[in-house]
């Protein structure tokens, strides 16, 4: 039985909790009296404790985010009721700000705020050798090049079912007062020599899916250069490389390693947030607009990346015009999939300055999200909330890459947002909610849309079954019934990477090359 468990719940299984496996690495003598142990939200907390104390283990770990940390506080609870001597320690970015007053941390015996790689080892020798640390521990910053690396960690299973994440680099340049990378360190580089190492056992073991966790990729360019080479060096069929990328900053030398890629290769996760320049500077966001769009281009029209581009709904003084024109502008750039996100207000970041100037209310339970404020009232947040997940459902799932243009880009409507927005509200009167809405369903709701909004029926039928088609079904879904899609034959798509595969397909226009 091991002495010290390492757990957290994860969003969901094919997640791994790469932090769990940062601080397991780094207990040096007591890595062989631990374990790790994974669960995801999906589970009953009761459960949970059942499986963690049925080990007897002197120390569990728990590793709390914004997504787990209800169900997390719940196990907790029962954690010290049951078993008072357990020593419970707490880490992760949900609780290394505003500690006071939150009821996890009081629950629990002790709480690491920062980076735990090697405060966490520190806290189980204490515990373990029967002395007591501190309530709060504040990890001092650990030296990246002293640390040891987790990736040892990853299982057989884990590199074949699941989501590898590593990271060259932690900390952010940028004061974007939304994000907790607003009170973060500074950037710091791993030794590149040790990374890229560790990142050929990986490949030799079969990984195939990398998603890198530094917030600017392509920030030390030399880097971000040197890690594309290695893996462009090694490509084989089925890679796939995930990186968030700093939107104004594509200079010619990385435009070209990046352009050596096969389509479909990488994906770059960009964030945009807004394009009101003064909302931007408002909340310390620095960009180039003109650069930024100028990059996406590039991407769209030259190389086969794949763009993942983020906005944020909400923020200080931004109104529902205001980010319908910077939605439009961000679909007509021609990226995959838009990430539209609600502002949340996470703790220890400095977004609460603007509390009281523009009327801002956030939810008091994790997530944390924006629910009404100066210039957008609680019925416009509700609507755009079910905008956000209308629109992952039917855009960024990729089940609808010739039908959705159909409604965003007719002629009759001026503006894509407010076309998908009259889509919303329909979605919204049909069913009164957001989840467990089938694609068939979705799919037939679009067809009466289109047909409303004037798109000939025959023209949108036919663009269904394509898309239906492009799934893999052999069959099309009753409401299309006798339709026979010009050019159209089943697709196929790899597991992993199936929502992605499915944008490759994606006809529509692009106004880029127009």
């Amino acid at each position: 039985m091991p002495d010290i468990l390492l757990a957290t719940l994860n969003a969901r299984y094919i997640h791994t909790a790469f932090a769990l496996r940062c601080l397991h690495a780094n207990l040096g003598e007591l890595a062989d009296r631990a374990a790790i142990r994974e669960f995801d939200i999906k589970q009953r907390p009761a459960d949970i404790a059942e499986a963690l104390l049925a080990e007897n283990p002197r120390v569990i770990g728990l590793g709390v985010y914004i997504w787990n940390i209800d169900p997390t506080t719940e196990l907790v609870e029962i954690l010290k009721r049951v078993s008072p001597a357990t020593r419970i320690v707490l880490g992760g970015p949900e609780v290394s700000h505003e500690t006071a007053g939150q009821r996890i941390v009081q629950l629990a015996d002790h709480t690491i705020t920062g980076e735990a790689d090697t405060a966490f080892a520190d806290a189980c020798r204490s515990l373990l050798a029967g002395v007591t640390p501190p309530k709060i521990i504040a990890a001092t910053l650990p030296n990246l090049a002293e640390i040891a690396l987790p990736y040892g960690g990853y299982t057989d299973d884990d590199i074949a079912h699941r989501v590898i994440y590593v990271e060259a680099s932690r900390g952010c340049p940028f004061s974007c007062e939304f994000c907790l990378s607003s009170v973060d360190q500074p950037v710091r580089m791993f030794p590149l020599g040790r990374f890229l190492a560790e990142m050929q056992t990986l490949l030799d073991r079969g990984a195939r899916v990398f998603k890198f966790l530094d917030r600017t990729f392509n920030l030390d360019l030399r880097a971000s250069m040197e890690i594309l080479r290695f893996f462009h060096d090694r490509w084989q069929p089925g890679m796939f490389l995930h990186f968030e990328m700093i939107p104004d900053r594509f200079p010619a030398e990385l435009r070209e390693w990046i352009g050596r890629f096969p389509a479909g290769a990488l994906q770059f996760e960009v964030g945009i947030q807004t394009f009101n320049p003064e909302v931007a500077a408002r909340i310390s966001r620095r960009q180039n607009y003109g650069r930024l769009e100028d990059n996406l281009r590039f991407l769209r029209t030259e190389t086969g990346v794949h763009i993942h581009a983020d906005l944020i709904l909400g923020l200080p003084g931004e109104s529902l015009e205001s980010i319908a024109e910077g939605f439009d502008r961000l679909w007509r750039l021609g990226p995959q999939e838009i990430q539209v996100g609600i502002l949340k207000r996470l703790r220890g970041t400095p977004i609460t300055r603007h509390d009281a100037e523009f009327g801002m209310v956030y939810a008091p339970r994790a997530p944390y999200e924006l629910l009404c404020g100066r210039d957008l009232d609680y019925a416009a947040m509700q609507r755009l909330k079910r905008f956000a997940r209308y629109w992952d459902l039917t855009a960024n799932s990729g089940r609808f890459a010739k039908a959705l243009p159909l409604l965003l880009e007719n002629p009759a409507d001026a503006s894509p947002f407010r076309a998908f927005m009259a889509f919303s509200d329909h979605l919204h009167a049909r069913y009164a909610r957001q989840h467990g809405i089938a694609p068939e369903v979705l799919g037939e709701r679009l067809l009466e849309m289109l047909i409303t909004r004037g798109i000939p029926a025959m023209t949108a039928r036919d663009a269904l079954a394509a898309d239906h088609l492009a799934t893999g079904s052999r069959h099309l879904p009753a409401y299309l019934a006798g339709t026979t899609p010009r050019g159209s034959s089943p697709g196929s798509a790899s597991a992993r990477n199936r929502r992605q595969q499915r944008h490759a397909e994606d006809s529509r226009s692009s106004p880029l090359d127009s």
